[in-house]
């Protein structure tokens, strides 16, 4: 079975998009009507901006889903999903190649989605970090002693075997930082993000989203999404909403999700979007799975 599959945040490059906007009339068209949608020419930063403005999470996020769902767009008949899959992010690209969502829907809440994170940033400073080569659990366990202490901090992106992302209060990552390089991480690195992603400090981001994904009219798709909540095969509408709205503070279960479409039959992946993170994700999980790019 053919799975696709759409990266999330830090896919994105300045440039994104330019030879697909110049060289198909649909991709222009699209774009542009991206453009008047969002209420500014979101085109202009990614073809031309800096990295700095590609950056603000209220950019970023828009930005990969328009290259990924407009680049599926183009490709036409060639793209035949039996089931796909998104990080994070992501999860809202799949969500329109499976028919689930309308293209002009989605970049909706995807809009929205981005700036409400970002104002929950704002509110709450907070970020992130990766931690590598160390078993999941001692992560996970050591992140609950912290947060019982009284700093927020969780594992939040299961990505592949060996590189788990944490998530939470500067402080609280910090600490996590050092106490898991203490347990033998080989490496404990904060990351450049705007706050704590997939964590409880996202709750006023999801209640906005929440607003947002009930008033949005969500189809039968035409083939199951497999969704970072709960990393199995979904087709009910109503459950796409649920988990779309409990991801902004659950972890991303990266990891599990490859493996269970893996499990499923998934013989192919490729990843449709921006950069080649997927692929390598998806074979740090299985080395004998073939993973590329759409094009």
């Amino acid at each position: 079975m053919k799975a696709y599959v759409f990266p999330g945040q830090g896919s994105q490059f300045v440039g994104m998009g330019k030879e697909l906007y110049e060289t198909s009339p649909l991709a222009k068209e699209l774009f542009e009507k991206a453009n008047t949608i969002l209420g500014f020419r979101i085109t202009d930063i990614m073809f031309a901006g800096t990295d700095e403005e590609l950056k603000q999470t209220k950019v970023t996020q828009p930005a990969i889903f328009l290259h990924s769902v407009i680049l599926a767009a183009t490709l036409g008949e060639s793209v035949k999903p039996e089931m796909v899959a998104g990080h994070s992010l992501g999860e809202f690209s799949a969500l329109v190649v499976n028919k689930t969502l309308s293209f002009e829907d989605a970049l909706v809440l995807v809009s929205k989605r981005a700036l409400a994170m970002q104002k929950a940033c704002e509110m709450n400073p907070s970020t992130m970090a990766a931690v590598l080569n160390l078993d999941d659990k001692i992560t996970e366990e050591i992140c609950a002693e912290i947060t019982k202490g009284g700093d927020v901090v969780v594992a939040a992106n299961y990505n592949c075997p060996g590189q788990l992302v944490i998530s939470g209060s500067i402080n609280g990552v910090n600490i996590a930082c050092e106490k898991l390089k203490a347990a033998g991480a080989k490496r404990a690195l904060v990351l450049p993000v705007g706050g704590a992603f997939h964590s409880p400090l996202m709750q006023p981001a999801a209640v906005e989203l929440e607003a947002a994904i009930n008033a949005t009219t969500f189809n039968q798709p035409i083939c199951p999404v497999y969704q970072n909540v709960t990393a199995s095969a979904v087709s009910n509408p109503d459950e796409i909403k649920k988990n779309l709205i409990a991801q902004l503070t659950a972890p991303v279960r990266w990891t599990q999700t490859v493996q269970q479409m893996i499990a499923d039959g998934a013989s192919s992946f490729t990843e449709i979007g921006p950069g080649k993170v997927l692929q390598g994700l998806v074979k740090k999980v299985n080395p004998t799975m073939e993973a590329a790019s759409a094009v």
